[in-house]
């Protein structure tokens, strides 16, 4: 195995860690770790977590550290290889038959290939970091040509022959656990479970991404999102709604609205499904007066 121990001036988990936070992501020591772990083995990172915990983030911001473009492939249910690496752009291709006329014509040349970002990746490993976001979603046919995929970073284009990366991409992975994926693919990547931070490590991170929340604000919105997880409900809130949120009642209290109220005025920030409203309702008074005491 090729080990990078230097990428990018960064030697370490605790150099990645301090990048990261530059790029106004904090990163945890474990999560600083397994990333920095999967860059210098060349392995592919697979974060792992409840909706909203920042595992997109985290592939962003360590695109930004690394200043390469970011690739997302999102995942959902009955995606397939054409959608992950490459179509052929058919109409194009009739129209360049009916304009060649008698003239020989190579209807497979790069023209008229519609580049998919699996193949972006293994074009560009330089250059480009992969985020296949929400694994889980995709069906296990899927999952099973990822594996491959995984395993020699090579496609076979049957009209043009085999693709291969020049070095190993930089991959991260993401599922929300909404089922188990098949363990041949875990053993191919570096792994991190990604919770929700401590309500001093969310409240720093909300201080850090809306830079015109009052820290006393902070702490509020952090002690109500906590209280609001542990609600039965369909969507709790994330940290991004947990930024928005702190964003949405400072700007509220700005205008004129009272604490709490301004808090409860931009709940629509935090929570967004209608059942949930209705479920939290009788009892939002008393928790965002219990958050803001």
């Amino acid at each position: 195995m090729a080990v990078r121990g230097n990428i990018v001036g960064i030697d370490s988990p605790e150099a990645l860690e301090k990048a990261l936070r530059a790029a106004y992501y904090l990163a945890d020591e474990g999560l600083a770790t397994a990333a920095y772990l999967g860059l210098a083995l060349g392995k592919p990172l697979l974060l792992e977590g409840a909706p909203g915990v920042g595992k997109t983030e985290a592939a962003k911001a360590t695109a930004a550290v690394l200043g390469r473009r970011l690739i997302r492939l999102q995942c959902y249910e009955g995606i397939d290889a054409s959608a992950a690496l490459y179509e052929w752009n058919y109409p194009r291709q009739m129209l360049a038959i009916r304009q060649a006329g008698d003239e020989s014509i190579d209807i497979y040349g790069e023209t008229f290939l519609i580049e998919r970002p699996m193949l972006a990746a293994l074009r560009a490993p330089d250059s480009t970091v992969l985020l296949i976001d929400e694994i889980d979603r995709a069906d296990q046919e899927f999952e099973a040509f990822l594996l491959e995929f995984l395993s020699d970073f090579q496609i076979s284009i049957p009209e043009r022959g085999t693709v291969r990366a020049a070095e190993r991409p930089v991959v991260v992975l993401t599922s929300n656990r909404t089922r188990d994926l098949h363990e041949a693919l875990r053993r191919r990547c570096v792994y991190h479970w990604i919770d929700y931070p401590t309500a001093e490590r969310e409240a720093r991170i909300i201080m850090m991404r809306a830079s015109s929340v009052a820290e006393a604000t902070a702490r509020a919105v952090v002690a109500a999102v906590e209280k609001l997880r542990r609600e039965p409900l369909s969507k709790a809130p994330g940290i991004a709604e947990a930024v928005d949120w702190a964003e949405a009642a400072t700007l509220l209290h700005k205008g004129g609205a009272r604490w709490p109220d301004a808090f409860k005025r931009s709940i629509g920030v935090a929570l967004k499904d209608e059942e949930d409203l209705h479920f939290i309702s009788p009892r939002l008074d008393a928790l965002l007066a219990e958050a803001t005491a």
